[in-house]
């Protein structure tokens, strides 16, 4: 099993983390651990990002990975910061190329065929979905995944709670990407519930 399979099978749900105040990041994540989702997802969208994942590392049993990975910059500084995985929007050979080389866990964004092939053509088998139900939903990953039967994805994007059980029902999905777990003005307690919930979806 590859390093990005085994964090996509540690849970079922990887919550999609855009951290706007620092000070809530290590909260956050001690309330996602304990509700029993451990791979969380940083996004790159905010002044707070990198800071956030050193702090949330901290917490004992977290997998804390980068999101919104764009650029090489970008992949040097979460590296900088202890990122143990790196997810991407989208799939470029330049962007790719060097996070291969690195060793480091790689999720890679796909949307289509074309992407895929890009990514087989890179020796990857593991992709982001995305965007999920913008992009023609479970009825779309099932027929890209149908001639692509070796690889595994992690559909991201409008995903909810309602509707992830849909999605983890098909096999070639090992885990979804959401941000349903951490709803704005959220209590931790209300965090750690959702988080026991989404960490049940999957058996």
């Amino acid at each position: 099993m590859s390093g990005i399979e085994a964090i996509m099978r540690t849970s079922a749900v990887i919550p999609v983390l855009v951290i706007e105040d620092l000070a809530v990041a290590r909260p956050l994540a001690e309330a996602l651990v304990a509700g029993g989702l451990r791979v969380l997802e940083v996004t790159m969208r905010t002044a707070a990002a990198i800071e956030a994942i050193r702090a949330m590392k901290q917490v004992t049993g977290a997998i804390v990975g980068a999101g919104t990975v764009i650029n090489q910059d970008q992949f040097a500084e979460v590296m900088d910061a202890g990122a143990e995985f790196i997810v991407s929007p989208g799939l470029t050979e330049r962007l790719a190329r060097p996070i291969i080389d690195s060793g480091v866990p790689f999720l890679p964004g796909v949307a289509n065929a074309a992407d895929i092939m890009t990514g087989l053509d890179l020796g990857l088998e593991h992709f982001k979905f995305f965007p999920a139900e913008a992009n023609g939903g479970l009825k779309a990953l099932k027929a890209l995944a149908a001639p692509f039967y070796q690889c595994k994805f992690c559909p991201t994007g409008g995903i909810t709670a309602s509707s992830a059980s849909d999605w983890l029902a098909f096999d070639p999905v090992l885990c979804v990407g959401g941000s349903w777990v951490t709803p704005k003005g959220a209590s931790m307690a209300e965090v750690e519930a959702l988080a026991r919930a989404a960490s049940g979806l999957r058996g």
